[in-house]
């Protein structure tokens, strides 16, 4: 023991403080080595989450698509791969329609688009997308261009425009190329009045009541076939590519949260068993197996913020790392969009519980830098800030 300006310090807690530094600045390093990692054709760059709070216990989970997974493999020895939990991850695309309609139908065709639109579909519908100077032709190309599903609102006034055949033949063209589905919607048509073409494709009938929510799953991707059942030997938990007994301590915590964040709650080994109905030899186990995202001290165990990161998407109605996208998405894109917490858990309708997983997705990615700040309560941040020059953006880009 010695002092330093007046104040006692311990060797052991010297040392402590010495290895936790050591530890943070060896997560910090290693996951920058393998953010600034970029994909060269897609211009992906992963996502890397450092874990462990031990430099013997150090470990990194790095997502990304399955290109980008094997282009980093293929950068580095193997030896350096062997702490490394590489998870693919598909792209969260948002599907883009083109609404091809006649000027008889413009009130029809407005009410679908805005539906669609309020369904999370991107729709390309003249009205908002030829302002006034616009050379229109140019205008509808983009549009055409970038569409993952052509839609065509046929009816008897709009089936002989020669407006909507030729429309109809880029859709048809881009559909023939994979680049696009070709969507025939009937309005006040029979199908034997399609054209021939179109006669051996689905073509969903709207009428005045507007039930779009078929059509809405299948441009989602949505299935209509049902969901398969669980096996007899668990009919409650998901599959979290943890074991049993590890999955069932996350749910615990997660359904018992109030706002996603660390410590909240904790339990002590007695509670915790009591709650999963586990042995003690299987609860110890199941703790190990998650030491990533809890700690186990003498008498409480407490999770950290990246449990609910993790396994919310499992026994939750969101999932954080597609609520982080949008909040990504929204500040890249919309210059009005608030950088307060608050105000964006109140422009999306989110409680606390949602909002602050997908907070710590962002910070603990370091794609937003965490404040550090205290008395925000019950929000992780105050506010969200780039941690790097256009880290939001490449997140983005990268996963949309």
């Amino acid at each position: 023991m010695f002092e330093f300006n007046g104040k006692k310090i311990y060797a052991t807690d010297l040392t402590s403080r010495f290895l936790d530094s050591a530890t943070q600045q060896v997560k910090q390093e290693f996951g920058e080595r393998f953010r600034s990692i970029r994909h060269p054709k897609s211009g992906e760059f992963p996502t890397v989450v450092a874990h462990g709070n031990s430099l013997s216990d150090l470990s990194l989970k790095i997502e990304g698509s399955e290109e980008l997974i094997e282009h980093i493999k293929s950068k580095l020895p193997e030896e350096e791969t062997t702490h490394v939990n590489f998870v693919a991850r598909r792209k969260i695309l948002t599907p883009k329609v083109f609404l091809s309609f006649g000027w008889e139908d413009h009130d029809l065709a407005g009410k679908i688009a805005n539906e669609l639109m309020r369904q999370g579909i991107d729709t390309w519908w003249a009205d908002w997308e030829i302002k006034a100077g616009d050379s229109i032709r140019r205008r509808i190309d983009e549009g055409l261009g970038r569409c993952t599903h052509f839609l065509v609102l046929m009816s008897p006034n709009s089936i002989d425009k020669p407006w909507v055949k030729e429309e109809m033949d880029a859709g048809f063209s881009r559909m023939l190329d994979d680049a696009c589905t070709f969507l025939p919607l009937r309005y006040n048509l029979s199908h034997e009045q399609l054209p021939p073409l179109l006669k051996g494709r689905l073509s969903p009938e709207v009428s005045d009541d507007l039930k779009l929510t078929q059509l809405i799953n299948d441009i989602h991707g949505i299935s209509r076939k049902p969901p398969l059942g669980k096996s007899p030997i668990d009919q409650n938990l998901p599959d979290t590519g943890f074991s049993v007994a590890a999955t069932t301590i996350a749910k615990v915590f997660c359904a018992e949260s109030e706002h996603g964040s660390s410590n909240d709650p904790s339990f002590s080994m007695e509670e915790l068993m009591e709650k999963t109905g586990l042995s003690k030899d299987d609860a110890v186990d199941a703790l190990y197996e998650l030491r990533n995202f809890i700690t186990d001290e003498h008498y409480s165990v407490i999770p950290d913020k990246e449990l609910f990161v993790e396994f919310d998407k499992a026994f939750m109605e969101w999932d954080p790392e597609k609520d982080a996208l949008r909040i990504a998405s929204s500040l890249i894109n919309d210059t009005s969009f608030p950088t307060s917490v608050p105000q964006m858990a109140e422009k999306f309708g989110w409680s606390s519980r949602r909002m602050n997983p997908a907070l710590n997705y962002l910070t603990g990615r370091e794609i937003c830098r965490d404040t550090e700040i205290c008395g925000c309560y019950p929000w992780e941040q105050p506010y969200l800030q780039e941690s790097k020059a256009g880290s939001i953006r490449r997140f983005v880009k990268s996963r949309s």
